[in-house]
């Protein structure tokens, strides 16, 4: 049955350009899909379980578990988990300069955590971040713990394994990162008339 509710660091990382994640995000209804759910009214908080899908304006939310929390100021919290052996998923997309193409944010882990307040969004356990450009991957990262600030598009990145991450073990506790240079504006075209170059002589008035 569906059911609805409407209602540290070791690396920093500055996606530059003039674009910005969607500010207007977090003020969005939070919406939440899954098969089954439990709501606790007294400490406002609820366990979304099975195929979870949560939307908030532009951002996306997916895996096999959603805890919800609103505090006393409304501000939401949402703790993302995967199924065993698989990566919660997370999706947002960024305000864009007009004509320019639509850009993107993607990330996966076994557990994200949405902060309403701080408007951030932490991947922690096999992390993986990645930038489009359109349909194009710009920048991809990866880290133990990655954190996306959505007011400063700063991505913060820690490399080092925690206590029962294998995974981080394995990359021997290392930031790896693949960055694409910004597109460059094509150069102006020349002025009419061809090459003008000043001269070396001085001649007379006819």
């Amino acid at each position: 049955m569906k059911k609805r509710l409407l209602p540290i660091l070791l690396l920093s990382v500055l996606v530059c350009g003039a674009v910005h994640a969607e500010k207007a995000d977090r003020n969005k209804p939070m919406n939440i899909e899954a098969d089954a759910m439990r709501h606790d009214e007294l400490q406002q908080t609820s366990v979304f379980t099975g195929n979870v899908v949560m939307t908030k304006g532009t951002i996306v939310l997916r895996g096999a578990q959603l805890d919800v929390r609103q505090d006393a100021e409304g501000y939401q919290y949402g703790v993302v988990k995967a199924a065993e052996g698989k990566r919660a998923f997370f999706r947002q997309k960024r305000d864009t300069v007009a004509g320019q193409p639509d850009e993107y944010v993607e990330g996966e882990a076994e557990v994200i955590e949405y902060d309403g307040k701080a408007d951030n969004v932490k991947l922690i356990r096999r992390g993986e971040l990645r930038r489009y450009r359109g349909a194009t991957l710009s920048d991809e990262i990866t880290g133990a713990v990655i954190v996306y600030n959505n007011l400063t598009d700063v991505f913060t990145v820690d490399g080092l394994p925690r206590a029962g991450d294998a995974s981080a073990a394995n990359n021997g506790g290392r930031v790896r990162a693949v960055l694409a240079p910004k597109e460059r504006p094509p150069a102006p075209a020349p002025a009419p008339g061809g090459d003008l170059r000043p001269s070396t002589t001085i001649e007379p008035k006819k």
